[in-house]
C-alpha cells in the first residue's frame, strides 16, 4: 500500500489517500482508499473516510508520490548530481577568475 498519495483533482483542492498499488499505463482510474484534505479533515462529499474510491483518470490532473513510500515499486526519478573532486595539482582556476582586468577597472573610473 502507497500511503499519503496526493491527487490534484481538476479544478478541486488536492486530496491524500492511500493506494493499493502503482498507477499503471493502462489504468483508466485510480483505486484508493483513506480519503482525506491535506489538513487530515473528511471532505464534505465523502460518507465514510475507510470506503473505497475511484477516481477517473480523467478528472485527474496529477498524482503525488513520496519515493519513500513507494519502496520496492518506483526508484528515485532525481538523478544525484555529480560530485567533483579538487584538483589536488596546486592550481586553483577559480582565484584566477576573481582577478579583476587593471583594464576593466580603468573603464569603470573613467565613467
Amino acid at each position: 500500500m502507497i500511503r499519503n498519495a496526493v491527487i490534484h483533482i481538476t479544478n478541486e483542492q488536492p486530496l491524500l489517500a492511500d493506494l493499493y498499488e502503482m498507477p499503471g499505463t493502462r489504468d483508466v482510474s485510480l483505486i484508493c482508499t483513506n480519503v482525506r484534505m491535506l489538513d487530515g479533515k473528511k471532505p464534505l462529499f465523502i460518507d465514510h473516510a475507510s470506503s473505497v474510491f475511484v477516481f477517473p483518470y480523467l478528472h485527474i490532473r496529477f498524482i503525488e508520490i513520496v519515493a519513500a513510500e513507494a519502496t520496492g515499486t518506483l526508484e528515485s526519478p532525481v538523478e544525484k548530481p555529480e560530485t567533483t573532486v579538487p584538483d589536488q595539482s596546486g592550481n586553483d582556476d577559480s582565484e584566477a577568475d576573481l582577478e579583476l582586468d587593471e583594464d576593466f577597472l580603468r573603464r569603470i573610473r573613467e565613467v
